[in-house]
Parts: C-alpha cells; structure tokens; sequence
C-alpha cells in the first residue's frame, strides 16, 4: 500500500507518540509498504504555547492537501488533532477519501490542566475530530471502553511495541547514588503529574530522565532530586536500567510506553490503578499499582527483574504493526470501492 501518515508531533521531539510512529514506518517499510509522512520539519511553525519545543505547522492547508494529492495513497492515517491534522482531516472530507485516525493523548485533560478549559468543550472536538474516521486506534481495550462510554465510535485496538535488544537488563553500576534508585522517565510537566513523585518521602536517590517546560521549576523546588536531563538511544538506556523501581506517576496517559521499556530493562514499576499502567503492569507480579504510590514504590523494590521483563516480550513491533495494516487495510478497500462507484 501506499499510506500517508500525518502528525503534528515528530522529531526533534522523544515522547511516545513519535516513537510509536516512528518505528511503525520502519516496520511497514520492512513489509514493502510505501510511506509518505505528512510532518512540521516540512512546514514553516510556530512554538506551541507553553511548549516551545513543540513546532506548530503555520497555514498547512495547502501544502498537505498537495502532498497528498501528489502521493495518491492507497490509505491516510491522522495521528494527531493539531494543524496538520485538521489539514489532511479536511482534505479526505472533501474528497470522500476514507481515512483512520488515533487517540494517542489525553488533550482535554492537558488542555484543563494547562488553560482551565472544561473538558466538555474539547472532547465534543475530539468526538467531532474522529468521529468521521473508518477507525479510531487505541492502545487498549480500556481505553477503547472508556472512550466508548464518552460517545466515541468505530474504535480498533492498535497495541504498542518495546525495542528489548535495547531496552534490556545490564549493569547498575553508571549511577554511582545512594541506593534503592527510584527513576522517573519522561516529559517534566505538570500533565505528567511529576510532583506526586518527587514529593514521595523514599529511601536512597530519586532520579529524573527526561526535560520539559517545568525543568527549572521542578528542580528549584526538589534540590535533593537528580536531575539528567534528556537523553536517547544507548545512553537512555543505560541509565533507564540503573533503576531498582520505575516510578511512573500520570493518571492521564494512554498507555504508557516508557512502562514497558522499564519493564524490558527488567525494572519493576510503580504507579497509580488508573488506564495506561493499569493496562500493562500485573500487579504484585511486573509491578505495584496503588493510590499510595510510595507504598506501590516500595512493594515493588521487593519483585523480580526477570518477571519485569518477561512482562515486556509480549509487546513487539512486528505485532502492531501487523494490527496498523489490518485497520488500513479496510479504509484502502474502502477506498478502492468508491473509486469503482465513481469511475
């Protein structure tokens, strides 16, 4: 197939929804698929609004209505509900084009936490956003209920993947801290709900890997917390499996695909009983859930890094991605079905 694949979050940005699409690319390319990514590097941007290392594209209507239009996919999947979104979003309307989106991030509650919007006003968006889709993919059957349950329709699970070559046990040794080390993993913002984390009364070093609009805040407020920064690759790696427990605190994400990469480096996770680690963690077995996280913190120093990791192998790339195709697939035939009617 050839598939156009549109999002208003890609690099230089590392979170989950750029990884997922990423290494979904790379796995439909193995397959013979033909990519075309619909991303802000092509467009002139503008900072998002208290993230200014998200780039908005700036008046992309044109330009991705022509990329498209030059492409002539078999498939078009929207993965987000920013510029870009809308851009290609109206460009199937308007042609009739069949298309499938994703729910990738709680943007009502961040949206609510960030300018105080009710968070009516955007879900009925987002209902209106997807609404129109063949398929709206969620990474979880939860999520797929709960979502039902807010008045969205036609919902598909697509799972996510872990890179376990990478993401693996090794030597604990890089972090030279006082020890049991309990590391948080991800963008340091306020949706993130970071603080009911650093703000645990735990034993040994609390270690934070990643950056964000509220870095600076955050470390003027927790001095006793490490800070590293953001890191990739190898060296994220390295330093993701230096934990005894990954302590993951957001009650608003998706899935959580840093929970399965702790996981896969054979570090058991602590997190609150809500949709996301809820979805992944076993509870007394890969991790601890409870709404006393430093409890769920400290249970989990006791578990298993070889049960973490066991917990991980089941979600590969090759397996969602499989799932991404199924759901395309459908939108292509339907597609190729109006094409016939037309012709």
């Amino acid at each position: 197939m050839k598939i156009v694949i549109v999002s208003d979050a890609w690099f230089p940005q590392i979170n989950g929804v750029v990884t997922s699409l990423s290494r979904t690319i790379q796995e439909l390319e193995k397959l013979g698929h033909q990519i075309q990514a619909v991303t802000p590097d092509q467009f002139k941007t503008i900072a998002c609004p208290t993230y200014p290392e998200i780039r908005l594209a700036l008046n992309p209507r044109k330009k991705t209505h022509a990329m498209i239009e030059a492409f002539k996919p078999d498939a078009v999947h929207i993965a987000t509900e920013g510029p870009l979104g809308l851009a290609a979003r109206g460009w199937c309307m308007k042609q009739k084009f069949p298309f499938t989106t994703s729910f990738h991030t709680r943007f009502p509650e961040y949206v609510k936490l960030r300018f105080g919007v009710p968070l009516m006003v955007t879900y009925a968006f987002q209902r209106r956003f997807h609404g129109a889709a063949l398929h709206t993919m969620v990474a979880t059957e939860a999520l797929k209920q709960e979502l039902q349950a807010k008045g969205f329709n036609n919902l598909a699970i697509w799972s996510r993947g872990v890179d376990a070559e990478l993401f693996r046990p090794r030597d604990k040794s890089l972090l030279d801290y006082p020890r049991p080390i309990f590391t948080y993993l991800g963008r340091v913002a306020v949706e993130k709900n970071i603080e009911s984390f650093l703000r645990l009364d735990l034993p040994g070093t609390k270690y934070v890997i990643g950056d964000g609009p509220d870095m600076e805040k955050m470390k003027q407020r927790y001095p006793g917390v490490k800070f590293a920064g953001f890191k990739t690759g190898e060296d994220l790696a390295r330093h993701l499996a230096c934990a005894d427990v990954f302590v993951f605190p957001s009650r608003t994400d998706t899935f959580g695909l840093v929970v399965i990469e702790a996981l896969a480096c054979g570090v058991p996770v602590a997190a609150y009983p809500v949709r996301g680690p809820g979805d992944i963690i076993i509870n007394g077995e890969t991790g601890y859930l409870d709404e006393d996280l430093r409890q769920a913190a400290l249970k989990a120093l006791s578990l298993s890094p070889e049960r973490a990791r066991a917990g991980a192998l089941d979600y590969t790339w090759q397996a969602c991605t499989q799932q991404f195709v199924m759901h395309l697939g459908a939108a292509a035939c339907s597609s190729s079905a109006g094409k016939a009617v037309t012709a």
